[in-house]
């Protein structure tokens, strides 16, 4: 049989396991292509934006300590909007480079289309956003970013802090593929 000839589940109902300011956790019952029914889990987020910041043959990057995974992390800046607030993609991209380097940026370029970084359990998706042209300036982290660090690191070093584990966020990773995937299709 066929991938195409199998119909996706389908949906009895839904509700809502857990919710909080920024996120919410559904229970969807589904009709299973056997004719059986089970349960799904879907954690519902806000999509965000990350911005990588390049200059001079390196990036910006930002390290915090990520509770989930229980260890610090280097990535490129991103987040979504406080809860209540919305806007723009673009907007929130600059206000993430704002908030989280100080630096503001005269070019921009998004890259690609939305991005998923975990399509298995969560609907949260991604925009990546080029920024050039950089101008430094004071960061504005939130309280929730009081441990951040950031540094400017060669497209070399990132290289190796990827191939080493020192970078392992996924969308850090990716966005940096798509940057330079782009760059080949555009040379």
């Amino acid at each position: 049989m066929s991938s195409e000839s199998i119909q996706p589940p389908v949906r009895l109902g839904t509700r809502i396991a857990y919710r909080n300011p920024w996120m919410s956790v559904r229970e969807d019952t589904l009709v299973l292509a056997d004719g059986s029914t089970g349960i799904y889990g879907i954690v519902d987020r806000d999509d965000y934006a990350l911005v990588i910041p390049e200059e001079n043959g390196g990036f910006h990057l930002v390290e915090q300590f990520r509770h989930a995974v229980g260890r610090r992390s280097w990535e490129f800046p991103m987040g979504n909007w406080a809860p209540g607030r919305t806007g723009d993609p673009a907007d929130l991209a600059r206000h993430e480079l704002l908030e989280e380097t100080g630096y503001t940026a005269a070019t921009w370029r998004r890259l690609g289309e939305r991005l998923h970084g975990s399509t298995g359990f969560c609907s949260q998706g991604f925009a990546i956003w080029h920024a050039t042209d950089l101008t430094p300036g004071e960061h504005r982290r939130e309280i929730t970013e009081a441990d951040m660090e950031q540094a400017f690191v060669t497209e070399a070093e990132f290289r190796r802090m990827v191939s080493d584990g020192r970078i392992f966020d996924a969308p850090t990773i990716s966005a940096y593929a798509v940057l330079r995937l782009s760059a080949d299709a555009h040379p």
